[in-house]
């Protein structure tokens, strides 16, 4: 029997002005002649960014829904190179108390992060690849203030091709080496909808011992010679050994045969299906991270959908199992 929970991405269509993703671009940052006055404004933010946060983990509390992704956006500014010596996390203390005293008492939900597509860990520029660590370390530190186990709680895409897949494959691992171990153990990798394929990321999740998310709408976009994912669907388990989490995947459904790529406002109930009928009872349980732009109202969707499938059990209002 396979448990099979759904979660969403850090904003809901439903809790009206609660985004937690409010921002400040370093333009504007800069055109504030009072650099304190600046620094307090980014506080400022910040702290509605993580009230907000608060206000969506208790709207799925009532929900019932207790898989959900973290906004990366929740600090602006926090990576950024000109300002090192920002310690962003003293003057949120008491935001990130809240959020750390919500969760401690919820044992079972599951929150992580999907840091944006330009933290790059197989790039030859050490700015870039600098960058990208600082910005690692921003996650990890909002992780430990709010009282979250760090390990496996960010994925991340491969990165780029760079003109010769097999060599930027190489430079990820030579890169990890000069990635420190507390941010080696929060990663996890995605499979991509356009360079690297299932395969491609298995071997880079397998020399590392990285848990592997599969992303079944990206490898409908981009499966090379892969054309049966389920014949690497054991390696895909096997890379969630070491981790005391279950098993990740996204579902996400395409715009249109036109627009493969992008995101649908809904995932199609028939497609996640196929999903699921494959790998039922195979693992204790998947969550599934639902990547659609109507946010909690497409899982509220999808639930209603399948639970009018004679052959599932509702567990709750966000997990079902396969009779």
């Amino acid at each position: 029997m396979t448990i099979f929970r759904l979660g969403y991405v850090a904003m809901s269509v439903h809790v009206q002005n609660a985004s937690p993703s409010k921002t400040m671009t370093y333009s504007q940052f800069s055109k504030i002649k009072d650099r304190e006055a600046a620094i307090h404004k980014l506080e400022r933010i910040a702290k509605t960014n993580l009230h907000n946060c608060l206000r969506l983990l208790r709207h799925n509390l009532a929900h019932e829904i207790t898989f959900f992704r973290f906004s990366s956006r929740l600090v602006p500014l926090a990576n950024h190179p000109d300002l090192p010596d920002w310690d962003f996390l003293k003057p949120l203390k008491n935001e990130l108390q809240a959020i750390k005293d919500f969760l401690q008492s919820r044992s079972d939900m599951r929150v992580d992060f999907h840091p944006d597509h330009f933290v790059l860990l197989n790039g030859t520029d050490i700015d870039i690849l600098n960058t990208s660590i600082r910005t690692l370390r921003m996650h990890y530190s909002l992780l430990k203030g709010m009282g979250i186990n760090t390990k496996h709680r960010c994925v991340m895409h491969v990165g780029g091709a760079y003109d010769d897949k097999e060599k930027a494959l190489e430079q990820f691992i030579l890169n990890w080496g000069l990635v420190p171990s507390k941010i080696q153990e929060m990663i996890m990798l995605e499979n991509d909808d356009t360079t690297f394929t299932l395969n491609e990321t298995l071997y880079l999740c397998e020399k590392l011992g990285v848990p592997l998310v599969f992303d079944y709408h990206h490898h409908l976009a981009n499966k090379g010679n892969e054309e049966q994912w389920e014949t690497q669907w054991d390696r895909i388990v096997s890379t969630w050994q070491q981790s005391q989490l279950p098993l990740k995947m996204h579902i996400s459904s395409p715009r249109s045969d036109k627009d493969f790529l992008a995101h649908a406002d809904y995932v199609d109930v028939d497609m996640f299906w196929s999903f699921v009928e494959k790998v039922k009872g195979t693992v204790p349980q998947i969550d599934c991270m639902i990547e659609a732009k109507q946010k909690d109202d497409a899982l509220f969707r999808l639930m209603e959908e399948l639970s009018a499938k004679k052959e599932i059990k509702k567990v709750n209002d966000s997990s079902f199992i396969v009779i």
